[in-house]
């Protein structure tokens, strides 16, 4: 997934979901926009169906101190990453099957 895919699926989203439209890349969505902590946890699920996985209690922890679409990019993309490494790990051939 790349990161100008995740700004338009965000931007979707927030404009579908929160009725905030463009926000700023590096504006603080809390100030800005009222985003509030129940919002967050309705992000966290539409980032769940985006990564079509679901998210770790880590992982919705390390969510905590995002404030801009900047930084929700930059934890979507760490999190597909892990996801692609994790699942090109999993299917690697262990030595008795080599």
């Amino acid at each position: 997934m790349e990161r100008d895919q995740i700004r338009t699926a965000l931007l979707r989203i927030f404009k579908d979901k929160f009725q905030i439209v463009n926000p700023g890349l590096d504006e603080n969505l809390r100030d800005a926009h009222e985003f509030d902590s129940i919002d967050a946890v309705e992000l966290l699920h539409e980032i769940e169906l985006m990564l079509d996985s679901k998210l770790t209690q880590a992982e919705k922890k390390s969510a905590m101190d995002i404030r801009t679409l900047n930084q929700i990019i930059d934890y979507i993309e760490g999190l597909a990453a892990a996801r692609s490494t994790a699942g090109r790990v999993e299917h690697l051939p262990s030595a008795a099957e080599s």
